[in-house]
């Protein structure tokens, strides 16, 4: 997930609003939790996801404001799975929420692969002010996006999800670094949380190289770390293509998105996402490569436009993805 948001205005400041902000939505969920708010619904009646088929078709949605439409939408498209960007509901996760959700993907027969976070601003997502401002890697951002990370966690806990992904940043290449240190330490944190409720906890692929986000699992060296792959990003960053990243990260992919764009041109700017099948991204290499890797997680679909451009490009994504799986699965 690249996040088309550009901020406006003073980004420090807004950025210190923001955060503020966070901090006492924070403060009431966790109060929540601590009074045991979230076990009359919550863990005591925690569900698991109904399973799927192996590389079965999804697509990526960002529920906020209204849930009931958007995972309507991935059923009336044809979709069986969906992942969840809940960033508009950090700090308002409730059991009330957990069941409206829960009714939902029950009613429309979708099952939640992966919930995700990467809020809360400031975002920048480009390569001039990315570095300091998406992430774990960030020391001003880091603990208020490990909080949300473990709100998300609790909260899909008690939808039955079993992954939780977000951005981790542009992790240094230098493993000396002291910001590369401090991420092992953060990011090995949020694994124990999420591997203490039943889930892998992902990082997705993007502003690092592959063989960094290697070095990372290494690091962490916990069974419940993974990869999530985004077989745009690493195209859009510059950092590599998703078949060569497959051989580096293959074993430890447990999500991925689809998606497609073109390589940057521009020192200051990511490159283009596009269409799937418009950009440079070899969809059938990928699906071979992991097929070989033995991924049995989603395919699922991400296009970052929105409105009935979205609706119409996602329908024409699944034609074409649907024709390629079929011969690889096939072949």
């Amino acid at each position: 997930m690249r996040h088309k948001q550009e901020q406006t205005g003073d980004a420090v400041n807004q950025g210190r609003r923001d955060l503020l902000k966070y901090a006492a939505q924070t403060a009431v969920a966790a109060g929540l939790a601590g009074t045991g708010a979230f076990t009359g619904l919550g863990y005591a009646q925690a569900k698991k996801q109904p399973s799927h088929a192996p590389m079965a078709l999804g697509l990526l949605i960002k529920p906020f404001p209204d849930p009931e439409a958007r995972i309507k939408l991935v059923h009336d498209l044809g979709f069986k799975t969906c992942f969840l960007s809940l960033d508009g509901f950090i700090g308002k996760f409730t059991p009330a929420l957990a069941k409206q959700f829960g009714d939902l993907l029950d009613k429309y027969q979708v099952t939640a692969t992966t919930a995700e976070v990467v809020n809360p601003q400031p975002l920048k997502w480009n390569f001039i002010e990315g570095p300091a401002t998406i992430g774990l890697v960030p020391r001003a951002y880091r603990q208020a996006r490990m909080d949300a990370l473990k709100q998300t966690s609790d909260f899909a806990k008690m939808l039955g999800i079993g992954q939780i992904q977000t951005h981790c940043g542009f992790i240094p290449e230098d493993p000396k670094d002291e910001l590369y240190q401090e991420t092992v330490v953060a990011i090995r944190q949020l694994t124990e949380h999420c591997a203490a409720n039943g889930q892998s906890f992902l990082m997705e692929t993007g502003q690092e190289t592959p063989i960094t986000m290697l070095r990372m699992i290494k690091d962490v060296n916990n069974p419940a770390i993974g990869v999530g792959l985004d077989t745009a990003n690493v195209i859009l960053y510059g950092k590599a293509n998703p078949v060569d990243a497959l051989k580096v990260l293959g074993p430890y992919v447990k999500a991925m998105h689809a998606k497609d764009g073109k390589w940057p041109t521009d020192p200051a700017k990511l490159g283009e996402e596009v269409m799937i099948g418009k950009g440079d991204v070899d969809f059938t290499a990928v699906f071979k490569g992991l097929h070989a890797a033995g991924y049995k997680g989603a395919v699922t679909i991400e296009r970052e436009t929105s409105g009935p451009q979205q609706v119409a490009d996602v329908k024409a994504e699944k034609i074409y993805l649907e024709r390629i799986l079929n011969q690889v699965n096939h072949a």
